[in-house]
């Protein structure tokens, strides 16, 4: 069995943790600190902080901006749910917008389409370690005076040119960019996630919310040759990384170059071997980004039916994932009051697979893969059926958009 994904770990990340263990200090502290440094310096970020996943760096994220009952982000439905999740933790509304014609990305111009005087914030994904249009989403969120977020819980190690240099994703090119290790992820630390940010007073907000609002951390309390009594002086969480996913963490960050660029390889490989298969189109990777490829994505034609395509394959013992969920298709989102289009989106997730990627993949393996997805796309388009009916937007009277009084119900498919 081929699978989608595998963690790149090994006896390094072994012995870290071992030592991690050994040292008598496993929760928060020395080896999480190191990490934070570790991660900023290759990001090119004033400021890091270790929390204990993604979807908790962007509640914190919302939580810094201000986002709050009321509001609205603008966010793509073409997520994980946990981008919506977040939104919602804050008691304020996802406002959906569609993704771009020729990728999995928010659609720049749609965000634009989407701002009201409710909206607080932009939260852009980049999504299976794709950079967003950054540029165009920073001229918007500047002309109207928006935060933005990045949700880059894919993009470690993906890069952007802006302003005609090239820089990491997490520098951060918007105000928070927030970061996954779960195992799926390009790094792992079995779970965990990671705030950047070039704020301090945000940086400073981070590390107070989520060791409970504790005024004085235990590192510094321990390290006090007086008695010290904390106090815990505002509402918090406990959001924390223990010191043994970091010092996991910090290994797999010395091994992110390697990584990647062997994901780089694998991604050429199937662009090489996927090329001119009937009713299948490749990624397309714009000139001003460098993916991580944290997942390859190929798009089937309307016609072909997506998951007899994936049974077929995983029958040969190829394991594939459909295209990234839709929020608004999801139970947990179904009060979500649709403004806009969404019909990329709809035809992303029903029309995608995901092929498996990972660093131990031999080129060998990379060629069963592709192999068997010429023969089962040869079946498929024996087969072909149309493609269903999708969910349409409700229509809102704009200016029902501007008052406090229209309630907006959102989703989040997590």
């Amino acid at each position: 069995m081929i699978p989608i994904a595998k963690p790149f770990l090994g006896e390094a990340e072994a012995n870290a943790a071992h030592a991690a263990v050994l040292s008598g200090w496993v929760s928060q502290g020395p080896q999480v600190a190191a990490f934070e440094a570790d991660f900023a310096a290759l990001v090119g970020a004033p400021h890091a902080v270790a929390v204990s996943n993604c979807t908790t760096a962007l509640h914190l994220a919302c939580q810094a901006l201000g986002v709050g009952p009321g509001d609205e982000v603008i966010t793509v439905s073409h997520s994980f749910i946990a981008s919506g999740n977040a939104i919602r933790q804050c008691g304020a509304m996802p406002v959906f917008v569609d993704i771009e014609a020729d990728g999995y990305n928010i659609d720049p111009e749609a965000v634009a389409q989407a701002i009201t005087p409710r909206s607080k914030a932009i939260l852009c994904v980049h999504q299976i370690g794709m950079p967003c249009d950054l540029t165009a989403l920073l001229a918007i969120a500047r002309a109207h005076d928006l935060p933005l977020i990045e949700d880059a819980a894919c993009a470690i190690g993906s890069e952007i040119r802006v302003d005609g240099q090239w820089g990491k994703i997490g520098a951060p090119h918007g105000d928070i960019a927030c970061f996954s290790f779960h195992p799926r992820k390009v790094i792992t630390t079995g779970e965990g996630g990671m705030l950047t940010t070039r704020n301090a007073e945000y940086d400073a907000k981070f590390r107070l919310w989520r060791q409970h609002g504790m005024s004085i951390s235990d590192t510094a309390r321990h390290a006090a040759a007086s008695v010290v009594f904390e106090s815990y002086i505002e509402r918090g969480y406990n959001y924390r990384m223990t010191d043994i996913q970091a010092s996991v963490g910090r290994v797999q960050l010395g091994r992110l170059d390697e990584i990647v660029r062997r994901r780089r390889e694998i991604a050429a490989l199937y662009g090489e071997m996927l090329s001119g298969i009937e009713g299948l189109s490749t990624p397309v990777e714009p000139d001003w980004a460098r993916s991580n490829w944290q997942s390859y994505a190929v798009r089937l034609d309307s016609a072909i039916d997506q998951r007899a395509l994936m049974q077929g394959l995983l029958d040969r013992d190829v394991t594939t994932r459909r295209g990234i969920m839709c929020m608004h298709l999801e139970p947990a989102q179904a009060d979500v009051e649709l403004r806009h289009s969404l019909k990329r989106s709809e035809e992303a997730r029903d029309h995608a697979v995901l092929l498996p990627l990972y660093v131990q993949m031999s080129d060998g393996e990379v060629g069963i893969v592709a192999d068997r997805l010429r023969d089962e796309m040869a079946k498929a388009r024996r087969g072909a059926r149309p493609a269903k009916p999708r969910r349409e937007p409700v229509a809102v009277p704009a200016a029902s958009m501007h008052t406090a009084s229209d309630a907006v119900a959102m989703r989040e498919p997590g």
